[in-house]
């Protein structure tokens, strides 16, 4: 199955082509009555990716011309990647520079197509590590979300190519004690810091130790309004969470960028779903981003699922996307190497679909906040009515 590059590549080889098009209608959706528009990627970035073996893929999102208001397009990319030296026994300072070597090409290869916002993947800086439990070399990639390496180097390449850019990393909070986060930094196209977003939910599951590193964020669910639109970063297992991103909408995001680093035998039926389904719910943009690779480390480490010891997470599966308010998607990137895919957006498109199908109008937002409050109570009880007759049947 890790060979399977992606699911385009196994359509078109096996569909008819009379039947293609329909097929991929219903996996991808039609943006305006067509499957999303893929664009021809510039020969200067092709050859960029050609030359340091990365996917470029290329598309387009289309809204309906409005009288009044003109559209507001704004080209979004976004990046998988494999870490750059394996195994991961090398120095951290050899293998953050290798990884800065890495992204660099793939940053200019965005810039060379006026790419206006850019995210990486979840912690880009470093190898995956919170499976080993181990606090060191590990700890040693996290950096400070202002003057850290990683963000001094990203400001540069922001500034450089006029581009906002979405930077994930392992952040060591001086102010706070030393404290590490899982932290989204925006950089806006000035090269200045915008602000700063926390992962929400930390995952407790299998090889997910995580909360070994860092906790819950206490920053809620800021929305960043950049020159280019209202972005938000709803970080990797937040999207396992309905009203996590909910509230983002709620705050008046328009794109929301989802980095990720998930696995193959745990999540990978959940992956075209979930970002889907928020973009459709909650009327936005939704940027979807998975590491890709597989990623070894020195000592062997257990899940507590009583399984053999091991020192891999398993298969980082990329196939990372875009999907858009109006229930379509581009194809996702492979499965199996670097890539960067960058997708022209039409923001208008959000308030459109809210439009058609009024979603937040008819809301019953003081329900559900009444129920919720309720809900958070030692007392609470679960508003069901029992039938009668099981009452009966239990004394029988």
């Amino acid at each position: 199955m890790e060979k399977l590059s992606n699911i385009n590549d196994v359509l078109e080889k096996y569909i008819p082509e009379n039947e293609l098009k329909e097929v991929k209608r219903i996996l991808y959706g039609y943006n305006k009555g067509s499957l999303v528009d893929e664009v021809p990627v510039p020969p200067n970035a092709q050859e960029l990716g050609t030359a340091h073996s990365f996917e470029i893929k290329r598309f387009k999102f289309k809204a309906e011309e409005e009288v009044l208001n003109k559209p507001r397009l704004v080209r979004v990319g976004i990046i998988q990647n494999t870490i750059a030296i394996q195994p991961t026994s090398g120095t951290f300072m050899e293998q953050a520079e290798a990884l800065r070597n890495k992204l660099r090409n793939i940053i200019t290869a965005a810039g060379l197509q006026g790419v206006n916002i850019l995210c990486l993947q979840e912690t880009w800086t470093m190898p995956f590590a919170f499976c080993t439990r181990e606090k060191r070399p590990w700890l040693e990639f996290a950096e400070s979300a202002e003057t850290g390496p990683n963000i001094l180097f990203l400001r540069e390449l922001a500034k450089k190519y006029n581009m906002v850019i979405v930077s994930p990393i392992l952040e060591r909070d001086t102010i706070h004690g030393d404290t590490i986060w899982n932290t989204a930094v925006i950089i806006s196209n000035s090269g200045n810091i915008i602000g700063k977003s926390r992962k929400n939910h930390i995952p407790r599951v299998g090889d997910f130790n995580e909360s070994t590193y860092y906790m819950e964020s206490d920053l809620g669910h800021p929305v960043f309004e950049t020159v280019f639109g209202k972005i938000a970063v709803n970080i990797c297992y937040g999207r396992h969470h309905p009203l996590n991103w909910i509230v983002y909408g709620l705050n008046g995001a328009e794109i929301v960028f989802n980095p990720s680093a998930t696995v193959g035998t745990l999540s990978e039926p959940m992956w075209p779903i979930e970002a889907r389904n928020a973009a459709i719910t909650s009327n936005y943009f939704v940027a979807a981003i998975n590491r890709v690779g597989t990623e070894y480390f020195p000592n062997e480490f257990t899940s507590g699922n009583g399984k053999p010891a091991h020192k891999d997470f398993g298969h980082f599966y990329g196939s990372s996307y875009i999907a858009a308010p109006d229930a379509s998607r581009t194809p996702g990137l492979s499965r199996v190497k670097d890539g960067l895919l960058v997708a022209d957006l039409d923001l208008n498109l959000c308030c459109q679909v809210k439009d058609m199908w009024g979603f937040q109008m008819t809301g019953r937002y003081p329900i559900y906040a009444k129920y919720l409050s309720e809900f958070i109570k030692q007392d609470f009880k679960p508003q069901i009515i029992r039938d009668p007759a099981l009452s009966v049947q239990s004394k029988l």
